[in-house]
């Protein structure tokens, strides 16, 4: 045999808890404020060494996807002589700002530093991740964290218990094209954390995403209508209010209507493979 069994390792979602855009960098990418949360709800991905060094991947999303990428950067950057077969349970929407892509990539940097024996500290890993993708950095910092520039500089940030009620809007939302919208606001104030309230900023591209997509905006309208500080994540399109009990954030997930669909997560403190990167 190649390859060992597979292991299903999760790969937890991130909220925004608010996304300010400070202007335009000189690399053409904007200037960033951010706050960001890990939540129970993840992906998985499955991941088995193999002897052979060969990467391969199994399922409906291709060779090109940030799984096998992360692999194939871990290992040209390592040398390392060893392999993985690699496959994907998605929970989480493609482009609804809950970084699934990127936090598979993370997850499988994590294992595969741990399985082949790398050994990369933390820090190495988080340099790899943000060649895949800006999000990617924080899944392998593993704390929930203010992020500034494009969301690369990271400093951790204590959070309260939270519970969260999260609307899946069924849009797929272009990054790209919000960012490029030439309405979309660019000069918020940076402000200072810590402290970090609840509630504290909002979003800046939920206006150009809710006037693009239809769906966003009605989500955020019914949630605006029960719950306070609803606001939208990433560059959407999900959208989530918070609560201080997992019983009220229940309550209203069961008054959702049948055309809308929606989960409730708790916060996490860490990454479930925190341990696996020092």
């Amino acid at each position: 045999m190649n390859s060992a069994p597979m292991q299903w390792l999760p790969a937890p979602a991130k909220l925004n808890l608010f996304l300010h855009v400070l202007g335009r960098r000189p690399d053409g990418y904007h200037e960033l404020q951010t706050v960001f949360r890990l939540i129970d709800r993840c992906d998985r991905v499955g991941v088995a060494v193999r002897a052979d060094g060969e990467i391969r991947f199994s399922g409906e999303y291709g060779e090109a996807n940030l799984c096998v990428r992360a692999a194939r950067l871990l290992k040209a950057r390592t040398g390392s002589p060893l392999g993985a077969d690699l496959a994907l349970l998605k929970a989480l929407p493609a482009g609804g700002g809950l970084g699934g892509g990127s936090s598979d990539a993370a997850t499988t940097l994590l294992a595969l530093n741990r399985l082949w024996g790398c050994a990369l500290p933390r820090a190495a890993l988080m340099a790899l991740a943000a060649e895949l993708g800006a999000d990617v950095p924080v899944f392998v910092f593993g704390r929930n964290a203010l992020g500034e520039g494009r969301g690369e500089r990271l400093a951790a940030l204590d959070l309260p218990p939270a519970w969260y009620f999260v609307i899946e809007p069924q849009v797929a939302v272009s990054t790209a094209e919000i960012f490029a919208d030439p309405a979309l606001t660019r000069d918020t104030k940076r402000i200072t954390i810590p402290p970090f309230f609840p509630g504290q900023g909002r979003n800046d591209l939920e206006a150009v995403v809710a006037r693009r997509h239809p769906e966003v905006a009605a989500a955020l309208a019914w949630l605006r209508d029960r719950a306070q500080g609803a606001r939208m994540t990433g560059s959407g399109g999900c959208v989530f209010a918070e609560f201080a009990r997992a019983a009220d954030a229940e309550a209203l997930a069961a008054q959702l209507p049948a055309g809308m669909r929606g989960f409730v997560a708790r916060g996490l403190e860490r990454h479930p493979l925190y341990d696996w990167a020092a």
